[in-house]
């Protein structure tokens, strides 16, 4: 369980979901299940020790053009909306408005002052 300021969660984008999974398959022995995202590409969570670890997806579309292939991290905040409100205040700019992934929780994508791009989450409640 991870609070407000720890890493929540990493995922890789790439061009090629398939040959991510083979790599990390048979270099560190994760195990992938799929997950619906609803429309767009699938999105793979990858599994270690029995519990999830990593998210991969591939990135199609044009607002991925010039994007480099690269592993994304995600801080947990407690509320998602008030941390984005802070953040813009500081000079943050919002690259993805917040959205909500059901029994996951809220996300949004950041670039802050320094330039270094982010995502922040308010994981969904834990049962």
């Amino acid at each position: 369980m991870t609070v407000h300021g720890q890493f929540h969660w990493n995922e890789l984008m790439t061009r090629n979901a398939g040959k991510a999974k083979d790599f990390y398959a048979d270099t560190i022995g994760w195990t992938f299940e799929e997950m619906n995202m609803g429309e767009g590409p699938s999105y793979f969570v990858a599994h270690a020790a029995g519990g999830p670890v990593a998210g991969i997806f591939t990135m199609q579309g044009p607002e991925f053009d010039g994007t480099a292939e690269g592993w994304m991290a995600y801080l947990h905040v407690d509320d998602l909306d008030e941390a984005l409100e802070k953040a813009r205040m500081k000079g943050a700019i919002i690259l993805r408005a917040p959205f909500d992934v059901p029994d996951v929780g809220r996300i949004a994508m950041l670039k802050e002052p320094g330039g270094a791009v982010i995502g922040w989450m308010t994981p969904a409640a834990q049962s």
